[in-house]
């Protein structure tokens, strides 16, 4: 989670001009809950290289651009498998959202101007959300009340988020490593009050890279943050330090709030946890059309 208190978003494609139907392969981390995307793809879209070799040895060159600058670029890149022209995955260099909008910025590159102003746009935008962060929520509440939702429902999620920044606060307080450690804290708390993990629950309500909690029902909302309170406090009250006793507390934390799921439902009858979610439906495909049998 970034050091903002916005509401969580996930960077499942680079919402920025130029861009757009270029073909960029990109492979999700379940771990990190993101998507990354394919580095020298990136390039050769922005170059206008169609040989993905020449494009290559212009990444190989910039690469050694940077390493000398010092880049913190190449400090944030991967190297992940990625389907390759024969089908086959490779290993190839790829970069979050963020690392291929600054690597943009080394590009000397037509298509990559409108790209820079965008960032530039988004940077501004950034600022002024940092040092007021009703602009990052009410735009949030702007955007789910075009999906639909009810004002109900957003004043859980607006809640539950304030839960969340909480517990990450602590965590980062207490010697817990930001990316793998905090999704691993996340997962066990998860586990602990609904029966799944983060990516169980995801499948189960049929979501890739969309952000689980934008799809929760009220009573997953309020479970969620019930469970997230409850571990922090449990935290507190222990000056939990590190990951085992913080583990330990997210359990624990998790499951008072499992117990108050499977209390509700014995008293109603109905799963809490569901496959229901907010997805737009799905265009039904066309049938081919028969050809009429010859008759004669």
């Amino acid at each position: 989670m970034s050091e903002d208190k916005g509401i969580e978003r996930p960077e499942d494609e680079l919402d920025a001009p130029g861009f757009q139907g270029e073909g960029i392969r990109k492979v999700y981390d379940s771990t990190e809950e993101k998507w990354y995307f394919s580095v020298i793809d990136i390039v050769q879209a922005l170059i206008g290289q169609e040989d993905y070799k020449k494009a290559r040895n212009y990444w190989y060159v910039l690469k050694n651009r940077l390493q000398k600058e010092g880049s913190e670029v190449l400090t944030n890149c991967k190297n992940l498998k990625l389907e390759g022209m024969d089908g086959k995955k490779y290993p190839s260099i790829a970069a979050d959202a963020e690392t291929i909008l600054r690597l943009v910025q080394s590009i000397p590159s037509p298509k990559a101007e409108p790209v820079k102003l965008w960032l530039a746009k988004v940077g501004h935008e950034r600022i002024k959300e940092m040092a007021d962060p009703s602009i990052a929520l009410d735009r949030s509440r702007e955007y789910w009340k075009r999906q639909g939702r009810s004002e109900k429902w957003i004043e859980q999620r607006m809640r539950g988020q304030d839960t969340r920044n909480k517990l990450t606060d602590y965590w980062k307080e207490h010697d817990i490593k930001e990316g793998r450690e905090f999704a691993i804290l996340t997962d066990i708390i998860h586990q602990e009050w609904s029966g799944l993990t983060t990516r169980g629950h995801k499948n189960l309500k049929g979501l890739k890279d969309q952000n689980l909690r934008d799809h929760m029902s009220e009573a997953e909302l309020i479970l969620t943050a019930l469970a997230e309170l409850s571990t922090r406090q449990i935290a507190e009250a222990r000056n939990a330090t590190g990951f085992g006793p913080n583990a330990q507390a997210g359990h624990e934390g998790g499951a008072i709030a499992g117990k108050a799921r499977r209390e509700l439902e014995e008293k109603t009858g109905a799963s809490v946890v569901t496959g229901e979610n907010f997805l737009p439906p799905k265009k039904e495909k066309a049938l081919p059309a028969v050809p009429e049998k010859d008759e004669s």
